[in-house]
C-alpha cells in the first residue's frame, strides 16, 4: 500500500529526477557554447599546425593519443613529484577510502587493481563508520553547548538559580525538561563552520598553488564534498617552500572539510525530509472526504488502525463473545498484528527516542532498553538515524 514512507520515497525520486534535469538544463546552457567554441578553436589550431609544418592530420593525431596516454598516466611536461612515493601513495589511498578519487592517480598493474578492489571495499566502509562516529559526537558536542547557552539565558532571565548545577535537581525544573536542541540550530552551525574551514583552506591554496580564490573555493567544495573530479588537485608540484607544513595543513583540512560536510549533508537530508512530510500532509489534507469514506469503508482487513480496530474487538467481544483472547480475534479478522502489541511498541520507541535526546542534552548517562537490544534495527540505521536519535525537529508533534 502506498503508506507515508513509500509515499515519501516516491516524492523524494520525483523530486531528485526533477532536480537532475533542471540542474542538467543549467550546466548544458552555460558549458556547451563554451565548449563548441573551445572545440572550433583548437580544429583551427590543428590545422594550422599540420600545415605550417608539412605534417599530415593523421600522424598528428597520433602524437597526440601518445601524448594523451601519457598524460593519463602522470607524466608532464614539467617536472612532478613522484605520484607513488609514499608521500604519494599515501596522498592515494587517502583519496580513495574517503570515496574522493581525485583520478590524477590510478594502479597500472593487475596487482594493484586487484588490492584496490580489496582494499577499498574495507577501506571505504572503515571511512564511512568513522563520519559516523564524529557525526555523533559533534552533535553531542553541539547539544552540551547550546544546553549550557539556554540554561545561561535561563538565569539571566531569573527562571534558574544563579548556583543551579546540572544532575538530579534538573528534574524539577519544568523549563529545562522539555527543552530539546533544534536541527535548524544544529545546521546553522554546522553551515557557519563549514563555510569558514573552506575560506581559510582556500586562502592557503591560493597563497600556495597560486590559484585564484574562487577556484580555490570550488577545489574545497569538490573535495570535501567528496565529488572530487581531478581537474585541480593540490600538492601536486614537485616542490614548495615550508613544503612539510603545506603537506600537513591539506591533510588537516581535507579531513576535517570532509567530516564537517558530511554532518551538514545529513542534517540537511533530514530538514528536506521534513519538507516531504509537509507536504505529504498537505496532499493528505487536500483529499476529498469522500475518498476517506470510501477508503474506511473498504476491507482494510490488515490496515492498522488502533482506535477502530479497538472499538470493534470491544464490541464484537461484547456482543457475540465468539473469542476469549486477542490472538484468536487476529485469527478471525485476518489481521497479521496485534494491537495491543503494537501499541505498547510504538509507547517504547516514543519514549526511548525522547529519553535519548533529552539524556544526551541533559548529559545523563542513557540506558537502553530491552526492546531495543533485541533489534539493532529499531533505532534506524546510518547518519539519518543518529540525527533522528539526537534532534528534536523530526517528530511528527514538531
Amino acid at each position: 500500500p502506498l503508506n507515508e514512507d513509500n509515499g515519501r520515497f516516491l516524492l523524494l525520486a520525483a523530486l531528485i529526477a526533477a532536480y537532475l534535469s533542471a540542474g542538467a538544463t543549467v550546466f548544458s546552457a552555460l558549458e556547451s557554447p563554451s565548449e563548441a567554441a573551445a572545440q572550433l578553436r583548437w580544429n583551427r589550431t590543428l590545422h594550422n599546425f599540420s600545415r605550417i609544418f608539412n605534417i599530415s592530420l593523421p600522424e598528428l593525431r597520433a602524437f597526440l593519443r601518445s601524448y594523451e596516454a601519457a598524460m593519463a598516466a602522470g607524466i608532464r611536461v614539467d617536472a612532478l613529484r613522484p605520484r607513488w612515493d609514499f608521500p604519494g601513495a599515501f596522498y592515494f589511498v587517502g583519496t580513495v577510502v574517503s570515496t574522493i578519487g581525485f583520478g590524477m592517480t590510478t594502479p597500472a598493474t593487475v596487482a594493484g587493481k586487484v588490492f584496490l578492489i580489496v582494499y577499498g571495499l574495507f577501506g571505504c566502509a572503515g571511512t564511512i563508520l568513522f563520519f559516523n562516529l564524529f557525526l555523533e559526537r559533534i552533535i553531542s558536542l553541539l547539544a552540551f553547548i547550546m544546553k549550557a547557552c539556554h540554561e545561561r539565558q535561563l538565569r539571566r532571565s531569573g527562571l534558574l538559580p544563579p548556583n543551579f548545577r546540572r544532575g538530579p535537581a534538573m528534574a524539577g525544573v519544568g523549563s529545562l525538561v522539555g527543552w530539546k536542541p533544534s536541527v535548524y540550530h544544529v545546521m546553522l552551525i554546522l553551515g557557519i563552520f563549514a563555510i569558514t574551514l573552506s575560506c581559510c583552506a582556500s586562502a592557503m591554496y591560493t597563497a600556495v598553488e597560486g590559484w585564484n580564490y574562487i577556484d580555490s573555493l570550488y577545489y574545497c567544495f569538490v573535495t570535501f564534498s567528496t565529488i572530487g573530479f581531478g581537474d585541480l588537485v593540490s600538492s601536486q608540484n614537485a616542490a614548495y617552500q615550508n613544503q612539510g607544513l603545506y603537506r600537513f595543513g591539506n591533510f588537516i583540512f581535507i579531513l576535517m572539510g570532509v567530516c564537517c560536510i558530511y554532518s551538514l549533508f545529513n542534517v540537511i537530508s533530514i530538514v528536506i525530509k521534513q519538507v516531504l512530510n509537509w507536504v505529504l500532509k498537505k496532499f493528505e489534507c487536500r483529499c476529498c472526504p469522500k475518498c476517506h469514506k470510501s477508503s474506511a469503508r473498504l476491507g482494510r482487513r490488515n490496515a492498522i488502525t488502533p482506535g477502530a480496530r479497538l472499538r470493534r474487538h470491544n464490541i464484537s467481544m461484547d456482543a457475540d463473545g465468539q473469542y476469549d483472547s486477542d490472538t484468536e480475534g487476529r485469527r478471525l479478522s485476518g489481521e497479521m498484528i496485534s494491537m495491543r502489541e503494537l501499541t505498547a511498541s510504538n509507547k517504547v520507541s516514543l519514549a526511548i527516542l525522547q529519553k535519548q535526546l533529552s539524556e544526551t542534552a541533559n548529559g545523563y548517562p542513557r540506558n537502553v532498553c530491552i526492546n531495543t537490544r533485541q533489534n539493532g534495527f529499531s533505532a534506524g540505521v546510518g547518519a539519518l538515524a543518529i540525527m533522528n536519535n539526537r534532534l528534536a525537529e523530526t517528530s511528527d508533534s514538531r
